[in-house]
């Protein structure tokens, strides 16, 4: 009995041609989406089998694809995963192109059984990871819908190292009205969706063998982070791009169907009726007073992956941020908001960011953000579950930074609970230098000798309270690591702090000052562990003054208390 059948189309429901009777001369179909829905099929020429080429005991098949598409598009990002059929039996996924400028049509194919060793998981072997010299596997086109050629230009080597070809503009999610009627089968191209809303991201390839509860893909992985949870969409393939650097299929999303569940060399699953979590992000811009230009929101939602979110949310919060007529070289921006963790406090965002040696504003604070919520999300001991990223950023259409140029106090001497000024020298970026005026009242606790006093930046005040680095011994837990994060100074404020001749203690959640030589003492055997750390001063914030920029410096001046 011959196999069912799509209508003309590959077989819904093949057996498998076995692996061992694979030799040169056999001709078999291939199918794949060029345009639309509908999979065509295409003529592959058997050339022999590469013995473990995949790896240890995974061989690969080789062959040669005939056909007026295949011969003029060559093989094609998004083609991965084209099932192959000899004799109407499933032999298994186009997976790996041969060469960077083949003339030729030249293809390896993974075999279905290794295939199925990711649908039976966890039955299946350990992962090994070794293609032949030459082969490649063919890539993923990842398509960024309502990113800008820059955001690419900056973030796109960070995907292209886990084999996906970044994309710009060249399709992304379709309306709701245009969604795919067509069922999914062998040869239908299929998405996993990193981002979407305002801005959507999507990988896609071609299913290679699909039953009523789950399907498998590509023939090689998207990212092989093994166990994932991402959803998984129809898509529609709007033109197939022909060229010899750089083929792929241009395609749009539509309606989600599932959730792709595993990541592996040999094949990506994704099952059918499952919902995967995704996290909310929504970006507020408060464009400049009299610019013409109405405030904007953006929001968009970031798939729930340890290793590749923070890399989506950099590359979606810098085009939020970049993506207005006021972003130029001379930027700056406040940004505010929170990353919501269920069951802990936000973790709080508040800095200055400016166009400057440091790089855009817009670049700048994608990375501040990205960092902090790496920090969080990334915990060692624990998953924590990230609710929402929620970020408020006011534009100026100038350069707000602020260098510390001079500082000096009104007196040389005083006692103990006397009061004091502190008068400090600020040159704005290209402009006059400004003076700023802070009054201290010093502790009555001060003992008789010179006092130093820091006058600056945050960052200059957060390295006094800089903790301990952790060790693996003893990471931080979430709720240490929102704490920490959340104790640093904001950068657009000057700040006036004494160092008492007191010991001060930093544990990685808090700063203990004033300490006595006996508390000192019974906590020395904390020192090794790095759960603690000394210094010979108390740091403690006696003043501190907005100046609506980032302020860059520091001085130290010393006084002496009688």
């Amino acid at each position: 009995m011959l196999p069912l059948r799509a209508q003309s189309g590959p077989p819904l429901h093949a057996p498998v041609f076995p692996l061992a009777q694979v030799h040169r001369g056999l001709h078999g179909t291939a199918w794949t989406v060029f345009e639309g829905t509908v999979p065509e099929p295409m003529d592959v020429e058997i050339l022999g089998l590469l013995k473990d080429a995949i790896g240890p005991g995974q061989d690969m098949i080789l062959g040669r694809l005939h056909g007026t598409k295949p011969e003029f598009t060559g093989v094609v990002a998004g083609m991965s995963g084209s099932p192959v059929y000899v004799d109407g039996k499933l032999l298994g996924a186009l997976s790996f192109r041969i060469g960077q400028f083949s003339k030729e049509p030249i293809c390896g194919i993974t075999p279905i059984s290794l295939m199925f060793e990711v649908r039976d998981l966890p039955a299946g072997r350990p992962e090994t990871s070794r293609p032949p010299d030459g082969a490649q596997p063919i890539a993923t086109p990842l398509v960024f819908s309502g990113f800008g050629a820059q955001a690419l230009d900056l973030y796109g080597d960070g995907f292209r190292k886990l084999g996906l070809e970044p994309v710009a503009g060249l399709g992304g999610a379709a309306a709701p009205a245009s969604a795919n009627a067509d069922p999914i089968i062998p040869g239908s191209a299929v998405s996993a969706i990193l981002a979407r809303g305002d801005l959507n991201i999507a990988a896609t390839c071609t299913v290679t063998y699909v039953d009523e509860h789950q399907l498998l893909a590509c023939g090689h992985p998207i990212t092989q982070y093994g166990t994932i949870d991402m959803p998984m969409t129809k898509a529609e393939v709007l033109a197939t791009l022909p060229s010899p650097m750089n083929a792929f299929k241009i395609v749009n999303t539509t309606e989600t169907v599932g959730a792709f569940t595993e990541d592996r060399q040999n094949a990506i699953a994704g099952r059918f009726g499952q919902t995967a979590p995704m996290i909310p992000v929504s970006v507020d811009v408060q464009t400049p007073p009299n610019s013409g230009l109405p405030p904007r929101s953006l929001h968009f939602e970031v798939l729930n992956n340890r290793d590749l979110t923070p890399q989506v949310l950099l590359a979606g919060i810098f085009q939020a941020l970049s993506g207005t007529d006021t972003a130029g070289a001379e930027m700056s921006l406040h940004l505010t908001g929170t990353v919501d963790v269920t069951g802990y406090p936000s973790l709080t965002i508040d800095q200055v960011l400016s166009s400057g040696e440091g790089g855009a504003a817009a670049g700048q604070a994608a990375v501040f953000v990205a960092q902090r919520f790496a920090r969080v999300y990334a915990d060692p001991l624990q998953q924590p579950v990230i609710t929402g990223v929620h970020l408020q950023a006011a534009l100026v259409p100038s350069r707000q930074t602020m260098q510390v140029e001079s500082a000096r106090l009104s007196t040389d001497e005083a006692h103990p609970g006397e009061t004091i000024t502190v008068e400090t020298t600020l040159r704005p970026w290209q402009a006059g230098p400004r003076t700023v005026r802070q009054t201290v009242t010093l502790p009555t606790t001060l003992e008789a000798g010179p006092l130093r006093i820091l006058v600056g930046d945050a960052t200059s005040l957060d390295r006094v309270f800089a903790p301990p680095p952790a060790s693996a011994a003893h990471a931080l837990g979430v709720a240490d690591t929102i704490a920490q994060l959340n104790r640093t100074h904001s950068n657009d404020r000057l700040y006036v702090t004494l160092l008492d001749h007191q010991t001060q203690a930093v544990t990685p959640v808090q700063a203990l000052p004033s300490l006595p030589p006996s508390m000192v003492n019974a906590l020395q055997s904390l020192r090794e562990s790095r759960e603690i750390s000394f210094t010979s001063e108390t740091a403690t914030v006696a003043a501190s003054a907005p100046q609506n920029a980032a302020v860059s410096g520091s001085q130290v001046l010393t006084l002496l208390i009688r």
